[in-house]
């Protein structure tokens, strides 16, 4: 998938706030907005290289927004919209070999106070599609959430509900990065999360995750990797 807007390197400094990072940029302190939420911490480090945009718009706060961070060679996307544009492009390009022969119906869907990413269909029947960002990697093992997500559990929760009543539902973890081999829940930060997982996918819910690679210029699809669910004792 073709990155259409150039990506400028800059400097990070510091994080005033969840959703602001000050750079430095053309020898310049700037503030960028951070689309990603998370807490970051083991990636936006001072003086760490990152990539952002300009931005433009009338009721912008800030001209720029921080778009990946480099850790050592390896340059990881902190935009949490990507997950969901590249997972549609797959789509579309019939990259998925586990969704080959479903198509997309409509994205951002509500259902009983929740909205879903995807509705997917085939034939007669749907399948609700959620998408989740994952930037999180420790010896080679991505992990999610790396920060307590009450969101993120109530939608495996409700979707392993619907799997029950016989929805087809998945959950795509796609890893911001290319450098992992094995996904596992994040217990340690959010087992209320981690057990909500294990049990939708007990309940029907299927699991999968899948790997990119972000260049300046472009995000590669590196494959699909296992996952390993069973709660910690």
């Amino acid at each position: 998938m073709k990155i259409n807007y150039p990506l400028l390197e800059a400097s990070f400094i510091d994080r005033p706030n969840r959703f602001l990072t000050r750079v430095e940029y053309n020898n310049k302190i700037v503030l960028s907005h951070l689309p990603d939420p998370g807490r970051l911490n083991e990636l936006l480090k001072p003086g760490v290289r990152i990539l952002i945009k300009e931005e433009k718009g009338e009721y912008r706060k800030t001209a720029y927004s921080t778009q990946a961070v480099y850790n050592k060679n390896i340059l990881i996307s902190l935009n949490t919209l990507i997950p969901n544009q590249f997972t549609e492009y797959l789509l579309k390009e019939k990259k998925l070999t586990f969704l080959t022969n479903w198509e997309i119906d409509k994205k951002e869907v509500p259902y009983n106070n929740h909205r879903f990413d995807f509705r997917l269909k085939k034939e007669n029947d749907i399948l609700l599609l959620e998408v989740k960002s994952v930037t999180l990697v420790e010896d080679s093992i991505a992990k999610f959430p790396d920060a307590v997500t009450k969101r993120g559990r109530k939608h495996v929760e409700y979707l392993g509900r619907m799997a029950e009543q016989g929805v087809f539902t998945m959950v795509l973890f796609v890893i911001q990065r290319p450098d992992s081999v094995l996904f596992q829940p994040q217990w340690e930060r959010d087992p209320k999360f981690g057990y909500a997982l294990y049990e939708a996918w007990q309940k029907g819910l299927e699991v999968r995750v899948i790997n990119m690679k972000m260049t300046k210029n472009n995000i590669q699809f590196q494959g699909e990797i296992p996952f390993e669910l069973n709660p910690k004792s």
